[in-house]
């Protein structure tokens, strides 16, 4: 028989899940806030900067006033040093290096895209992207700006991207070239033979194995969710997601439960619970979140969980 967890008791492990009702250590260094990111998957990064870069925000949710520059050394490094990149996770994200593999198959989604999309910028812009390739093999790692071309010019209202970056994104989405840290926050561009090592270059993992993993960390980061709860987290699709979820509980890693109100009308609602969730009798927790926080950032889950109902209009 299938176990029903209170909405009460679910909320406290999606909380637990997430870091929060953990002792906060008086001086959060380089190791908390490694263990914080590798916990929750991935970090969004948004352009927004009004008040703080929505990044920042998660660790000082969780761990309380830190240095931010210890988060820089984390996320900007590049090299040896090197812990976490950047791609297209939930949005765009830092995510730790080795996850980088998990995402091939998303880079040839949007490559294949591309080639069938009428109209796609790539298909009129070759040679762009050839001459971004040449000019990264020639001259390392650079940011857009740095990049001399008659057309790097910024065009149009909001971000007005010159063809010089919509080609550094488009090749950044194949995965023809990867992040070299930022620069006053711009990202750095590099050939992925640059920054990342032969070993994780020769990395190959196949789509089904990377939808389980992507699951598998999610259901870990979410503690105990619903399908689309765990397939938004690294914006998968259902039908993949559900597979992934079956072969990990035939696994022993989710357990099924109900909880009443999750479904639809407020019935009994189907979710997993991750085998290795905690399960507070208690949890104590206040905190303020950015609206990129893994904990809110999915409106329909924050009202499941909280009865929180928000919108937010930005752009």
């Amino acid at each position: 028989m299938v176990q029903s967890l209170s909405p009460a008791l679910a909320r406290r492990v999606a909380l637990a899940a997430q870091g929060f009702g953990r002792p906060v250590p008086a001086v959060p260094g380089i190791r908390q806030l490694d263990a914080l990111v590798t916990r929750l998957g991935l970090l969004q990064i948004d352009s927004v900067n009004v008040f703080e870069r929505s990044h920042y925000l998660p660790a000082f949710s969780r761990l309380g006033g830190y240095d931010k520059a210890q988060l820089d050394r984390l996320t900007f490094a590049v090299g040896k040093q090197a812990r976490y990149t950047e791609y297209w996770a939930h949005e765009a994200s830092f995510v730790p290096l080795e996850s980088w593999p998990l995402f091939a198959w998303r880079m040839d989604d949007f490559r294949e895209r591309s080639a069938r999309t009428p109209g796609a910028w790539s298909q009129g812009n070759r040679p762009m992207l050839d001459w971004l390739l040449a000019e990264l093999a020639d001259k390392g790692p650079l940011p857009a700006s740095a990049i001399e071309h008659d057309a790097n010019k910024r065009s149009g209202p909001w971000w007005g991207w010159s063809d010089v970056k919509s080609g550094l994104e488009t090749l950044f989405r194949w995965g023809d070239v990867v992040t070299a840290g930022r620069s006053r926050f711009e990202r750095v561009y590099a050939l992925p033979g640059q920054v990342l090592s032969q070993e994780l270059l020769a990395r190959r993992v196949h789509r089904d194995d990377a939808h389980r993993e992507l699951v598998r960390r999610s259901a870990r980061a979410h503690g105990i969710g619903t399908a689309k709860d765990f397939a938004d987290y690294f914006r998968l699709k259902t039908p993949a997601t559900l597979v992934a979820i079956h072969e990990l509980e035939d696994a022993g890693e989710l357990i099924p439960v109900v909880v009443p109100g999750w479904g639809p009308g407020g019935t009994p609602g189907a979710a997993w619970l991750h085998r290795d969730a905690r399960l507070p009798r208690a949890l104590d927790a206040a905190a303020v979140l950015s609206p990129f926080d893994p904990m809110v950032w999915d409106r329909a889950r924050a009202l499941r969980l909280f009865g929180f109902h928000y919108r937010i209009e930005i752009y």
